[in-house]
């Protein structure tokens, strides 16, 4: 197998058949960014289970405006257009979702069970130290109008390395593949198929609004209760995670005796 491993399309479409996905699949060699072509495009109208897919993003983002590294044909860069009926203050379940939607994915087509630091980050355990990043998960939304606002759709945004043999020497202490974590190449057309097939399946859990996303996240994530962490909004602190709220925030107990939510992401090891 190549590590330049071409996606096909018509054979993504026929696996897919079932999902939402099949008949609103575009692939793109390469785009700025795919969250960025995909929110133009819900905002003229694009329907639900639209999804973007590219070999190479130029301008990738990731949470916070962070710039994402994007080696041609090594990665899977993708954006899906969702319209779940949830409130804004529901619309961190979407982001939650989807992590276990690529944990459960992974773990099924590599036997790697991945690790997710709340909100969105996909990370490879490391026997010593903390792990590195193998991906990451940005949904950005639109609402309605109105004081309890509801979601009129949401983009989320996934990209994940694969097949990248190394990285930029800024990035390589932090950053990982699954090539480099299984030690062996993966077949990115496998991956993708696993991956839409579980979002599918969580995103119409999200609909049905099954009771257990937040305890299923919790039991997914070793960042939810019992880390200890820093945290670098309201003034930065440090505390030990102690799980999330009813909105799937991130609560954290402080060495003063209060309990703070997390509202940002950003949280890393206490180091």
């Amino acid at each position: 197998m190549s590590s330049r491993e071409e996606l096909n399309p018509t054979a993504l479409r026929a696996a897919l058949v079932g999902t939402r996905f099949p008949a609103r699949l575009h692939h793109f060699p390469s785009t700025e960014s795919t969250n960025t072509l995909l929110l133009d495009a819900a905002a003229n109208g694009a329907p639900e289970g639209t999804l973007y897919i590219a070999d190479e993003q130029t301008v990738g983002r990731g949470r916070g405006g962070h710039a994402w590294h994007s080696a041609p044909g090594d990665g899977l860069y993708l954006s899906v257009l969702a319209k779940p009926s949830l409130h804004l203050r529901e619309a961190l379940w979407i982001s939650l979702a989807t992590g276990l939607a690529v944990q459960s994915a992974i773990q099924t087509t590599t036997g790697l069970r991945i690790d997710i630091r709340w909100p969105n980050d996909l990370i490879v355990p490391q026997d010593s130290g903390p792990g590195k990043k193998l991906g990451g998960i940005l949904v950005e939304a639109a609402v309605e109008p109105g004081a309890d606002a509801a979601l009129r759709y949401a983009v989320i945004g996934i990209g994940l390395n694969i097949n990248h043999a190394s990285f930029p020497p800024e990035l390589a202490p932090l950053a990982t593949s699954l090539r480099i974590a299984t030690g062996q190449e993966q077949s990115r057309n496998t991956l993708l198929i696993a991956l839409l097939r579980a979002l599918d399946l969580e995103l119409t859990r999200l609909e049905a609004r099954q009771p257990d996303l937040l305890e299923r996240f919790t039991a997914a994530s070793t960042w939810v209760r019992g880390k200890r962490v820093r945290v670098p909004e309201q003034g930065g602190y440090t505390g030990t995670t102690a799980g999330l709220d009813a909105r799937g925030f991130l609560l954290v107990d402080t060495g003063d005796g209060t309990q703070r939510t997390v509202l940002s992401g950003g949280v890393r090891d206490e180091q």
